[in-house]
């Protein structure tokens, strides 16, 4: 079933950063699966392989966007023998946000009906990616996977991160929201072509650079009466590492700044002009 097209003077609003497009191998599904790299080594290759083992290129086209890897993780052959469809590179500015845009207006603009993303660092089990695109398919708008709700499971988190998540980040956009959310930092999650399409939540925007999209998405979805579910999840940290991009103290501060413009509806279309 073809996906309505993308009107025009919606598609001229979007802020895209610019990219390139070394791997492409054009849409055989319905659903696609969006990674987000920058120098994630094994840690990539070992996520590829085990959603091979699940079938996941089955069900969904597996695209990755690159922030700018300098490891060779991201070799075009290497990523073609392991089930990869597409290859985005941003060359444009910005951080995660912004290679999520790049990603998502990319997937929207080829006629994917919905977005599972899910973060390049081999921390989440890829096995729950269908029961994602199940509840897309039952007319969720927006699955977000949590490793503490029943039948969740977390391994080797860091003890600060546990508490953050547990006692300010979840409750602060379950208060704002409306919604009870348990895991809403991490980037394992399933949208909707609908919700990522509607103005009133405008996701491309150039105020999106480093992690603010997933909290504010988080909080704007609820908000406009989205249909949101979260499904149980592993995210488990490898024995004495942490792999992540966000650094100790600056990095943290900077991600309770974007909870708290967030929660309070400063990046909101109406507020920012978009």
């Amino acid at each position: 079933m073809a996906s309505e097209p993308i009107p025009a003077a919606l598609r001229t609003t979007w802020q895209v950063p610019s990219f390139d497009l070394p791997l492409w191998k054009e849409r055989a599904h319905p659903w696609c699966v969006v990674i987000p790299v920058i120098n994630e080594g094994e840690r990539l290759a070992r996520l590829l392989q085990r959603m091979a083992q699940h079938g996941i290129s089955n069900r969904a086209d597996i695209l990755i966007v690159d922030g700018g890897s300098q490891d060779g993780s991201t070799d075009t052959g290497r990523l073609q023998g392991l089930g990869v469809r597409g290859l985005l590179v941003k060359t444009g500015a910005g951080k995660l946000s912004a290679q999520l845009r790049c990603a998502y207006a990319f997937a929207l603009d080829q006629g994917y009906e919905g977005i599972v993303t899910i973060d390049g660092n081999d921390k989440d089990d890829p096995e729950a990616i269908p029961r994602f695109i199940a509840a897309l398919q039952e007319g969720v708008d927006f699955v977000q996977a949590s490793r503490f709700v029943p039948g969740g499971i977390a391994e080797n988190t860091p003890a600060s991160r546990d508490f953050a998540i547990r006692w300010i980040h979840a409750p602060c956009l379950s208060l704002a929201s409306g919604f009870s959310w348990t895991d809403t930092t991490q980037g394992f999650r399933a949208y909707s072509r609908r919700m990522l399409l509607d103005p009133q939540i405008a996701p491309f925007r150039d105020v999106f650079v480093a992690y603010e999209l997933l909290a504010y998405l988080s909080y704007r979805a609820p908000k406009l009466g989205y249909r949101c579910v979260e499904l149980p999840t592993s995210r488990k940290y490898p024995q004495g590492e942490v792999p992540t991009k966000i650094s100790s103290f600056k990095g943290n501060l900077a991600v309770l700044m974007t909870l708290f413009r967030a929660c309070t509806g400063k990046y909101d279309p109406r507020i920012l002009g978009a």
